[in-house]
């Protein structure tokens, strides 16, 4: 996995509090796979209870926006953790606390079939008090499922 410059502790803290501590990322079986200023990637594996249509195997929207909403946040903190350098953990996890969506934009491009899903997001714009982020959903033979644009609050 990809992890911040000189920051493997941030990085092994975050993949916990996303992995273990937030039950919905659990729910969805969501996981970090790579996570660096440059981008976060995310992923997770089809399951029965994740389907929106039973007969046609295609994954609930519900779950393809938020999958696409936790990924986006997480790549937000990660835009405004570069400007966070020089403090410490706690005080890095703390901000992280605070990112919260402002306005979410979801497309969805074609049916959500697939084994695998993965997640990948990018800031476009970190602000001070504002990050914006595209983010990608891809099914394991690569088919873009769907694109979102994030908005979140990072003050």
């Amino acid at each position: 996995m990809d992890r911040p410059r000189n920051d493997d502790d941030l990085f092994l803290c975050l993949n916990e509090l996303f992995d273990e501590k937030i039950p919905f990322n659990k729910v969805l079986g969501l996981k970090v796979e790579s996570l660096s200023r440059d981008g976060v990637t995310t992923s997770f594996e089809m399951k029965d209870y994740l389907l929106g249509h039973v007969s046609r195997g295609m994954l609930h929207g519900g779950v393809i926006s938020s999958v696409i909403d936790v990924t986006g946040g997480l790549s937000a903190f990660m835009g405004i953790e570069e400007r966070m350098m020089d403090e410490n953990i706690e005080a890095k996890l703390a901000r992280f606390g605070k990112v919260n969506t402002l306005d979410l934009r979801v497309d969805y491009l074609r049916p959500g079939r697939g084994k695998r899903f993965v997640a990948k997001a990018h800031a476009l714009r970190t602000g001070k008090k504002v990050a914006v982020t595209r983010i990608e959903l891809r099914n394991e033979m690569d088919d873009l499922i769907a694109v979102g644009t994030g908005s979140y609050i990072v003050a």
